[in-house]
């Protein structure tokens, strides 16, 4: 199926990017992120709205149905939630801290979005 410029989609091309992107950046597999999202350090960081569920929470577990599914099967709403990923991973990457990273809720941030930055 070809997507187009117009109402917000892309071309097929860069569908090819975004997705090429999405799976560099995402460094840890559907199960991998899965047991992550079930640990309290991962509920405990991010954005909330009151006891609700974090943004990149919600987004941990989008991305997991993202790596399960085949690329012929994605649409322009999954392209556009890649891009969400890879942008925020690149912004998040960019503010790396000082000193040692394994305990910090920078890390297990990035970790609800698929990027393990150990690895």
């Amino acid at each position: 199926m070809t997507t187009h410029e117009t109402h917000g989609q892309s071309s097929d091309g860069d569908d090819k990017a975004t997705y090429d992107e999405f799976k560099t950046l995402v460094n840890m597999t559907a199960h991998q992120l899965e047991k992550w999202l079930e640990t309290d350090d991962s509920r405990a960081v991010g954005q909330k709205d009151g006891n609700a569920e974090s943004v990149g929470h919600q987004s941990g577990r989008r991305i997991i149905e993202l790596l399960g599914a085949k690329k012929s099967d994605l649409h322009a709403d999954d392209y556009a939630h890649m891009r969400k990923v890879t942008g925020y991973v690149k912004r998040h990457l960019a503010q790396h801290p000082h000193g040692d990273i394994e305990h910090t809720k920078w890390r297990y941030s990035l970790m609800n979005w698929g990027h393990d930055p150990l690895k």
